[in-house]
């Protein structure tokens, strides 16, 4: 099976390949685990499509270490799944963009989504600031509701520093308003009677997740799921610019520190992203082999996740969830009204 395949070349990029020995083992049995949890996620997502195996995998993580407190043989390979595995999950996402969708979508699209982005990240900074969160927290769930939802936070976490309780919140957040968007959005549609093209293009915009995404438009009618899909894969890829300002301003904030170095902070991952992004473009690599890297890279999420879930503690989860949810919902609500505003500045029909 494809899924053993995927877990085999996880194991492998988790394990250390520049000694041998005993830090090989050091990783394996916390890497096994965060696999094991991954596999269950990855089958029990195909039956809740609506959930999703990402969250899925960090549920079943924090179920787990707040249930059973496991050896301290298992939190290297824990740790080291949670980042490498993660990383390279974004690169592999590169294998299904396609840079051209950004061409298709037109202009009325692309100022959309920017009023899309600027109006969550300004919310959740005034009010996060208002609320006195956590400036990570504020970035993560604003740039979550942005743009796509858990890949942007694990695309963006590592630049700012963020922890693992910072990132389920902020996923955890993020996915009640993905739920909620299904099936508000169909009615709201019907109710304002939308076009195809107005609805595509307010699904695409307001709603984070791609599976979301899809299952709102696509009920809504074909030429709306279509419409849709461009518009948020187009947003998707705004992830890019958004990680590079965010690494520049780390940079400037850091740069006062002793010894600080760029290099050392810059997200190579994310470049590798974008050259991912531009070879599927131009389609050097054929279409089979791009989807099998894209739906690893999906299996890779899964296992970061399951991993970040078991290194999360959910009373403290719980005790610092509300104010994420409040701004989530401020956020959520703000790009969808601003995003049906534009369509009217637009004159889209």
């Amino acid at each position: 099976m494809v899924i053993i395949l995927y877990a085999l070349l996880a194991l492998i990029i988790t394990l250390p390949i520049t000694t041998i020995g005993y830090y090989s083992r050091k990783n394996l049995s916390g890497a096994i685990l965060c696999l094991a949890l991954a596999m269950v996620a990855w089958f029990l997502g195909r039956w809740l499509p609506l959930a999703g195996g990402a969250i899925i995998a960090i549920l079943l993580g924090i179920l787990l270490a707040n249930c059973w407190s496991y050896p301290q043989i298992f939190k290297a390979g824990i740790s080291a799944t949670s980042k490498q595995i993660l990383q390279t999950a974004i690169v592999l996402f590169g294998f299904q963009m396609n840079l051209g969708h950004v061409l298709t979508l037109g202009g009325q699209g692309l100022v959309l989504i920017g009023a899309a982005i600027g109006i969550s990240l300004l919310v959740a900074y005034f009010i996060g600031k208002a609320m006195h969160m956590g400036h990570n927290e504020q970035i993560l769930v604003g740039i979550g509701t942005a743009i796509c939802g858990g890949s942007a936070i694990a695309a963006v976490a590592p630049v700012i520093k963020a922890n693992e309780n910072e990132m389920v919140t902020a996923i955890s957040t993020i996915f009640l308003f993905n739920v909620l968007a299904v099936f508000i959005f169909p009615l709201a549609g019907h109710a304002l009677s939308m076009s195809a093209l107005r609805f595509g293009l307010w699904c695409g915009s307001a709603i984070n997740d791609t599976s979301s995404v899809v299952a709102a438009a696509f009920s809504y009618s074909d030429a709306a799921g279509h419409t849709a899909t461009v518009v948020k894969l187009t947003r998707t890829l705004m992830i890019i610019p958004i990680v590079f300002i965010l690494t520049l301003r780390q940079a400037k904030k850091e740069g006062g520190q002793g010894g600080f170095k760029l290099s050392k902070i810059f997200p190579w991952f994310v470049v590798a992203f974008l050259l991912a992004c531009i070879v599927n473009t131009m389609n050097v690599v054929p279409s089979q082999m791009g989807t099998f890297w894209g739906n690893m890279g999906k299996f890779f999420i899964l296992t970061a996740m399951a991993a970040i879930g078991l290194n999360t503690n959910l009373r403290d989860l719980l005790s610092r969830g509300k104010k994420a949810v409040l701004l989530g919902a401020c956020c959520s609500v703000a790009v969808t009204l601003v995003s049906l505003f534009t369509q009217f500045l637009l004159g889209v029909s």
